[in-house]
């Protein structure tokens, strides 16, 4: 999968989020590091959201927008 990030210069480093994963974010002290720790922070947020909702009623559809 592909997800969007911002990415922001600060004072300490780098800022970095996923705006389609509400609370995903990380940081690194160079853009790289930071790339790198979002990777881990999304696939930490997904094995969260798929664990929270094992035993929930779903399905995956395909949406066209």
């Amino acid at each position: 999968m592909k997800y969007k990030v911002n990415l922001e210069k600060t004072g300490e480093g780098y800022a970095v989020w996923c705006p389609g994963l509400p609370g995903c974010w990380s940081q690194g002290k160079t853009e790289e590091e930071a790339l790198e720790n979002i990777k881990d922070a999304i696939a930490t947020y997904l094995a969260t959201v798929d664990e929270l909702t094992r035993d929930k009623m779903s399905r995956v559809v395909e949406v066209a927008v």
